[in-house]
């Protein structure tokens, strides 16, 4: 806003809601990197710098007038000393002697001359560019990239004096310095090369703003009263103007009076702010990621206020900060705020717009291949899609799922550049290794004694990470062959929609029949121990229940149907359906051939909240199920079998361990089950062992038709890979073990209910906790068991 040498009145400005509080100015001020000013040694400290020559010849009339006819009639220079003192970072204080040369009376000589560097300076063609430096254009307009790097951040948009000037600022000549029959011209004294030309200043005002903000434009501007000055020095005073942040525009205007140049630099301070919105510089994404509650915070304080450059800076690099810590790494400002007249502040964002997403095949020599994997099976794990915006975050969640398929070495992120600059190419870049396997192995089980394991794997069946498993197992209480294809993912369904089928044979001595230190059953034929032989097929499909398939899922439903031909036979491998003599001739099986068909339809639901599904801490895990037998083939089956299991973890801080850091933790699980309608013996619930009550032998606690089942455990950390239990486990059939046919739990003398209590070890490894416990019972035997995973 220019005015004229009447300066606007402080009512205006306070009107215009725009009054500055003097030591916010100040605080502001002393923010700047350099502070440019200008003391006179000659001057009292009392004066304003708006003091002028013109005071001088009112208050020694006489005294100007001598020194003005002595020139004139001596013909000799008049030289002055002027001391310039530039404080901080500028050059030390020097003397420079100011010849004034003769006064012209000729307007000749001042008309239509074009004043070099090295000619004496005119008044009409003394001009100041207040355009930005080249060095300042090309760091002000370079080209803004978006980093093609995971772990880029967010550069700050900072604000130069420069980028705010407008161009091509020039001082004016008036009129009446045109037509002037006195100009006095300053001329330093030529040594060697000629220096910048000089010119005296008479006086300096400021135009366009009053009180605190006109004082600032003083004490920022070196030009004063009674000093020479040049252009570049013009030049360095609008730079430092528009430095402070709060001015739009700046203009200096010289003009003649008889005792020197007037210097008049007229200013237009910023508006008001009002507020500030965001822009991206994407079409297809209009709405910035940034809240508003979080601009608001960011430049709440400066509403009302009129707008400062390097405060809006702080607020800038809030929203920038904002952006880095939720992990959006590629937003940024693109440009300078956009100011309007009413004070409204636009920032314009490139946040970082995902314009491809591409996967690349490397080897392990790290060599660009051809792709074993179809590229779907990578990209639909991927979260971040084109068209969304880069978030580091989910994109860690994306490499962590596709690693999470098995079929990879490594998994990895990079960019390339896009046809458009504000947006980038997302790659995938996985390394491919073999995703075949077989495998030997033994080991040892409470449940199955040893054995010894020998096993075939695909992990990536087609390039369509199809899994096809083939595993044969020999132990002292079992034979098993099992060959498995499971997909993880149906290609045709949204849902993670998987499916598991399998054939298989499994040859065990039922715990039933048999326990580890209770009487066994014995078969009718040979008087052996029974082997329960079950042959079969199934299907399984499973389905998460979730908004998306990126989101963990709420419940995770499974249904299926399998087929099993059970048979009753002895060592030799014989059908025997009863037992002997002995243990009162009972059958084994429904059918008296020793030959059941199990149709059965299977419908489970769990609901995971643990924070962990190898060593749980804190949440719960719930599982429902249900099985219903159809009623065909030999023994015409028909039951309905319901389970249910609960656990619940509790992180605790009972001790403190000063040898061993790691978390605490109680840990509760409560089973619960029973069958309705026919009941084949070999489906009875097993009660007692390293899963059931520990302290009994597998099998030996009891067998029923329902049963319930409670433990807790103490966890707690002892080194490294070491951690420790304390457990008491309880179990009981509810009295329903001479329900089951040939009540095989009173045939051999088993309890039904009881508990057992004692302590264990977990050591970590690759294939999950290896877990060891000693078990007490309340009949006072002990035992060791061994497992894999945690109970529960």
């Amino acid at each position: 806003m220019a005015v004229s040498n009447n300066q606007m009145s402080k009512k205006n400005l306070t009107s215009n809601s725009s009054l500055v509080q003097k030591k916010n100015i100040a605080q502001k001020a002393e923010k700047m990197n350099q502070i440019l000013k200008v003391t006179n040694k000659n001057s009292h400290h009392g004066s304003k710098p708006k003091t002028s020559m013109m005071n001088l010849v009112t208050k020694f009339p006489i005294l100007s007038a001598l020194l003005c006819i002595t020139a004139l009639l001596v013909n000799q220079p008049l030289k002055a000393s002027a001391e310039i003192e530039i404080e901080e970072n500028l050059s030390v204080t020097t003397n420079s002697d100011i010849s004034l040369s003769s006064i012209s009376h000729s307007e000749n000589e001042f008309s239509n001359q074009t004043i070099e560097v090295d000619q004496l300076p005119e008044l009409e063609d003394f001009t100041v560019d207040n355009s930005p430096s080249e060095q300042q254009i090309a760091q002000n307009h370079q080209e803004e990239t978006l980093s093609p790097n995971l772990e880029a951040t967010s550069p700050n948009l900072e604000i130069a004096s420069s980028q705010v000037s407008s161009p091509n600022l020039e001082i004016e000549a008036t009129p009446e310095s045109v037509s002037s029959q006195e100009t006095l011209i300053a001329q330093n004294n030529q040594q060697g090369n000629q220096e910048e030309a000089r010119v005296l200043v008479a006086e300096v005002l400021v135009e366009g703003v009053e009180g605190e903000l006109e004082d600032l434009v003083y004490n920022v501007i070196r030009t004063s009263p009674g000093r020479t000055t040049t252009r570049s020095q013009l030049q360095e005073d609008i730079n430092a103007i528009f430095a402070t942040g709060f001015f739009s525009n700046a203009n200096v205007v010289p003009s003649d009076t008889p005792l020197g140049v007037r210097i008049t630099y007229t200013v237009t301070p910023n508006p008001v702010l009002q507020r500030v919105e965001l822009e991206t510089v994407s079409g297809t994404r209009p709405e910035a990621q940034v809240p508003p509650e979080v601009v608001d915070q960011a430049f709440g304080d400066q509403y009302g206020d009129i707008i400062n450059l390097r405060d809006l800076q702080e607020g800038i690099s809030a929203i920038n900060t904002w952006y880095s810590d939720n992990g959006f790494d590629l937003a940024q400002v693109v440009s300078s705020p956009q100011v309007t007249p009413d004070g409204v502040v636009t920032l314009v964002i490139a946040e970082g717009e995902i314009e491809d997403v591409r996967v690349r095949y490397f080897n392990e020599d790290n060599d660009e291949v051809d792709g074993r994997t179809r590229e779907f099976i990578i990209t639909r794990e991927v979260q971040l899609k084109p068209g969304d915006i880069f978030n580091r975050n989910t994109a860690q969640r994306d490499l962590q799922r596709v690693f999470g398929l098995g079929i990879f070495q490594d998994v990895r992120l990079s960019f390339s550049e896009a046809e458009d600059p504000s947006k980038v190419i997302m790659n995938i870049e996985v390394v491919q290794g073999n995703t075949g396997s077989i495998a030997a192995g033994a080991g040892i089980s409470s449940s199955s004694g040893f054995f010894g394991t020998l096993s075939y794997q695909e992990q990536n069946l087609g390039g369509n990470n199809q899994n096809l498993a083939a595993e044969f197992q020999l132990g002292e209480r079992e034979l098993l062959f099992d060959l498995s294809l499971r997909d993880p993912w149906i290609a045709t369904t949204p849902d993670r929609t998987s499916y598991t089928a399998n054939i298989f044979r499994r040859r065990s001595i039922s715990l039933v029949f048999d326990g580890t230190e209770t009487e066994s059953i014995r078969t009718e034929v040979g008087e052996t121990r029974p082997r329960v032989v079950r042959t079969g097929t199934g299907v399984t499909f499973s389905r998460p229940i979730a908004e998306d398939p990126f989101t963990r899922p709420d419940w995770l439903l499974s249904a299926g149907f399998q087929y099993q031909r059970v048979e009753i036979k002895n060592t030799e491998g014989d059908l025997s359906p009863r037992s002997s003599a002995e243990f009162g001739n009972e059958l084994l099986s429904i059918s008296e051939s020793g030959q059941d068909d199990l149709f059965l339809l299977r419908l489970n639901a769990t609901r995971d909240r643990r924070n962990s599904r190898l060593q749980p801490t804190e949440g719960s895990f719930l599982l429902l199920g249900t099985e219903q037998s159809v009623p065909l083939g030999s023994g015409n089956i028909f039951f309905n079998r319901i389970r249910a299991s609960y656990s619940y973890y509790m992180p605790v801080n009972f001790l403190d361990f000063d040898f061993a850091e790691g978390p605490q933790a109680l840990a509760f699980n409560v089973q619960a089950g029973t069958i309705l309608g026919d009941l084949p013996p070999y489906e009875a619930f097993v009660l007692g062992g390293s899963n059931s009550v520990r302290g009994y032998g597998e099998g030996d606690l009891g067998n029923g038709r329902t049963f319930l089942q409670a433990t807790a455990e103490y966890r707690f950390p002892i080194f490294s890979i070491v951690g420790g239990a304390l457990f008491l486990d309880f179990g009981t059939d509810l009295g329903s073990g001479s329900s089951v046919p040939g009540r095989p739990a009173e045939v051999r003398g088993l309890n039904g209910t009881g508990f057992g209590y004692g302590l264990g070890v977990r050591i970590q490894s690759p294939v999950g906790p290896i877990r060891i416990d000693y078990g007490i019972n309340d009949e006072g035997d002990n035992r060791i068991h061994f497992g894999i995973g945690e109970r529960f």
